[in-house]
């Protein structure tokens, strides 16, 4: 499958980790750039504007999580993918690479042809959603994936990535309660390791940008999507 128009960044401050990655993501047909720092990196993808980044943490002049932080405010960027790769392996470090909009993390060693895989596979994830678009209207509410769009009223509401997959999802199973397990599965997969806690900082996140009245907390239980 030719994969020439999908961009990847590697963003990772070990050279031979960079000529490693490159390589093996080029022969599968991806346009790769690289750079050794969190600064350069931001910088990079601003101009490459790449489909998928990916970030160690432990970096010189910047971290990794900064790094995405940065990268989560450029629009053009928004509905990038973004996988962690590195060495850190706490907890807390991975919660703050989820809430800061990470879409996988992964510890090193990885093998590349291992990662190459994940990466393809999440890809294929990708194109398969594209396909499945449509546009939903509650309320003053607009949720368009065909666009990755989301208005309230007359005001444009940018989303991250997986901020907007969670508000769709809910969206389109208005009235039903999941649980964070179910949600996790649906919307991070179940190849992708994520805290159970990372749900509750997205839903936190959304509601702060469309308001309270679309994603209710049913106690004990999870969320569900009104209507009202």
């Amino acid at each position: 499958m030719a994969k020439q128009n999908q961009k990847i960044l590697v963003v990772d401050d070990e050279a031979d980790i960079l000529e490693l990655l490159k390589y093996n993501l080029a022969k599968e047909g991806y346009d790769v750039k690289t750079a050794l720092d969190g600064i350069k990196g931001v910088d990079t993808a601003k101009s490459f504007i790449p489909d998928l980044i990916i970030l160690d943490i432990m970096m010189p002049k910047q971290d990794g999580v900064e790094t995405c932080r940065q990268i989560r405010e450029v629009p053009e960027l928004a509905n990038a993918f973004v996988i962690f790769l590195t060495a850190r392996s706490e907890e807390y470090s991975e919660v703050a690479a989820f809430d800061m909009g990470a879409d996988d993390y992964i510890t090193k060693p990885i093998k590349p042809r291992a990662l190459v895989s994940r990466i393809n596979a999440l890809f294929r994830r990708e194109s398969k959603k594209k396909k499945e678009s449509n546009k939903i209207n509650v309320g003053d509410l607009v949720v368009d994936r065909t666009s990755y769009t989301v208005y309230v009223g007359d005001d444009k509401i940018n989303l991250p990535k997986k901020e907007f997959e969670l508000l769709y999802f809910l969206a389109q199973n208005p009235g039903k309660v999941f649980s964070r397990d179910e949600l996790l599965q649906n919307i991070w997969g179940t190849d992708v390791y994520v805290l159970a806690r990372t749900v509750d900082v997205h839903i936190r996140k959304v509601r702060e940008k469309i308001g309270d009245g679309y994603i209710s907390t049913v106690k004990g239980v999870g969320y569900k999507f009104d209507t009202n």
